[in-house]
């Protein structure tokens, strides 16, 4: 019989540690939102995060808001020995310990795997950073768009000035290098849970930037062998060789955008299947009979005069019209949003909307991970103060009391 609803998510039971600056902290964010306990450790002072990028809603960082939801705050001034002690008790009480910074930034304040593993000989331990642990470029300071420019993801356009400029984009690397990390913490928590033995991963948000671009990266590789051996493909599975990756679709003609009454649509008639479909669904079985195409794949390249026969086609109907005439002859068509409209998309309030902004803090949309007959709980909002959950955290896992509390204070355990 499935659970009506989940009491404290799927990892209730899951304690995790996490130091972190900006967008590496959305690690944490991820195993929060499926119920495990994130304690994050900040520096005196805090993570300036509450006032990195826009918008700033209610004195806080939107980049705030988000990636630190569902955590509570502490500080520990880890360049004094007092709270490194009381750092190396924690990581006996926990399960992971995240690092969300430059790579060796805890073991330079002595806090090192070997003498975690000291501590907790089931510790995972995952470092998260911007280029990795290894490779001449490990040291190099960066922010989000240089792991997707690095990649080849963000790529240059050019704006009224002549001056190259970064264009729209969504960001890769510093969303997908955290899922990375999160992925390969369950796995080491499953295996020291059935083995008892530790794990050190590391994840680099440049290296996840890449591997989202695999298809451009590995196309263009494959294309350095002869052509004998590798082509493109035209739907028959060969074909004249193309980019992979940069402006390939800019001459499709079953695989592209168009536009409708009130908006766009995105029409996906690359298979002959749905091809037929589409044209025999809006009355012009004449358009499937003069151009039926391969079976798989073929967009219809170049086609200028079937182009111009789908734009008209496709300007006739309202984008809601399309996307139900989609629905009832089985043919695939997209509505093309922006930020703004998504959120008007009846898809959307269905599926994902928001939590409400008195829960988290702000409009937040919540986890893609879904449960079937359950509930996630919502996570707490971010801490608005750094450290306010302190003394709080050191009561509840080190038995600390308020006396025991002030004396540390007074040892600069907590900057």
């Amino acid at each position: 019989m499935m659970a009506s609803k989940a009491d404290k998510g799927l990892l209730q039971g899951v304690r995790v540690l996490e130091c972190s600056l900006l967008g590496p902290a959305a690690v944490g964010m991820h195993l929060a939102d499926l119920g495990a306990e994130v304690i994050k450790v900040e520096p005196p002072g805090g993570d300036y995060v509450r006032k990195m990028a826009f918008p700033i809603i209610d004195g806080i960082s939107l980049l705030h808001w988000h990636l630190n939801r569902g955590k509570r705050s502490m500080i520990l001034d880890l360049r004094k020995a007092v709270a490194v002690d009381l750092f190396f008790q924690l990581v006996a009480k926990v399960d992971v310990v995240i690092e969300g910074m430059r790579p060796g930034a805890l073991a330079r304040r002595g806090i090192t795997f070997e003498r975690m593993c000291a501590r907790n000989r089931r510790i995972v331990f995952c470092t998260l950073s911007g280029y990795g642990m290894s490779g001449p470029y490990r040291d190099l300071p960066a922010h989000g768009i240089a792991f997707d420019a690095w990649a080849g993801v963000a790529r240059p356009t050019v704006e009224a000035h002549g001056f190259p400029a970064i264009p729209s984009y969504t960001a890769v690397g510093m969303n997908a290098g955290p899922l990375y990390a999160a992925m390969g913490i369950l796995a080491a928590l499953l295996r020291a849970r059935s083995t008892g033995q530790p794990c050190w991963l590391e994840v680099a948000q440049s290296d996840a930037a890449a591997a989202f671009n695999w298809n451009g990266i590995e196309g263009n590789k494959a294309y350095e062998r002869p052509e004998s051996e590798v082509t493109g493909n035209d739907g028959d599975g060969q074909g004249a060789r193309r980019p992979v990756g940069d402006d390939s679709m800019t001459e499709s003609v079953r695989y592209q955008f168009y536009r409708t009454k009130d908006g766009m649509i995105l029409f996906m008639g690359s298979e002959q299947e749905f091809w037929r479909n589409f044209a025999y669904g809006v009355g012009r079985p004449e358009l499937y009979e003069a151009h039926p195409g391969a079976r798989y794949g073929d967009h219809a390249r170049g086609n200028l005069e079937l182009r111009r026969e789908l734009a008209a086609i496709f300007a006739s109907r309202t984008t809601a019209e399309w996307v139900q005439f989609g629905l009832e002859v089985n043919t695939p068509i997209a509505p093309v949003n922006d930020t703004k409209s998504i959120v008007r998309d009846p898809h959307f309030q269905e599926r994902v909307g928001f939590w409400k902004r008195e829960h988290v803090g702000t409009e937040l949309m919540p986890s893609p991970v879904r449960l079937v007959g359950e509930q996630l709980p919502v996570p707490q909002a971010a801490a608005v103060e750094p450290g306010q959950d302190t003394a709080a955290v050191l009561a509840q896992l080190l038995k600390v009391s308020p006396e025991q509390f002030e004396e540390l204070r007074t040892q600069g355990a907590f900057g």
